[in-house]
């Protein structure tokens, strides 16, 4: 059976949900809490530039997909700044687990929103991808952005 876009998204969603709540019920700088956030750190980022460019870039070429795309990539823009910020704090602070629940908040709303208003309005502009093809490209753009994410990340403090 083949995978579609909507599948792949939700799948990653799905895993994103679980460390989300793994990493919640962690206690201060444990080594679990640093291997969850590292694992949480690298999926979420690769996710998010690998959905923009392969799911978002096809919803902005049709005037109805735009606002939608605009409003998921603005998101995404938010809750990477989050994402920076607590990777450069102490995950045994009371701060970073403040900071991560507000993290946890927003991401599961916006998992939330792209599986209940926006993959539907996407189906109307977008084809449903029956042939898996924007799948494929979504996770191998994603494999590729793994590689990518400390690279980017290094970019962004240099500027």
């Amino acid at each position: 059976m083949t995978t579609t876009i909507y599948e792949a998204i939700k799948s990653d969603h799905e895993d994103h949900r679980d460390l989300l709540e793994k990493l919640n019920a962690t206690e201060g700088g444990s080594d679990e809490r640093r291997e969850l956030w590292q694992q949480f750190y690298y999926d979420v980022k690769s996710h998010a530039a690998a959905e923009e460019e392969t799911f978002y870039a096809k919803l902005m070429e049709q005037p109805d997909g735009q606002d939608d795309a605009r409003h998921s990539v603005s998101e995404h823009k938010e809750m990477d700044d989050i994402m920076e910020e607590l990777n450069g704090m102490d995950p045994s602070s009371s701060g970073w687990l403040t900071r991560f629940r507000t993290l946890k908040e927003q991401y599961e709303h916006h998992m939330e929103e792209e599986e209940q208003d926006i993959f539907p309005k996407a189906k109307e502009v977008v084809d449903e991808d029956r042939d898996g093809a924007h799948a494929k490209a979504f996770r191998e753009r994603k494999a590729a952005e793994r590689d990518l994410v400390d690279q980017k990340a290094e970019d962004s403090l240099e500027e």
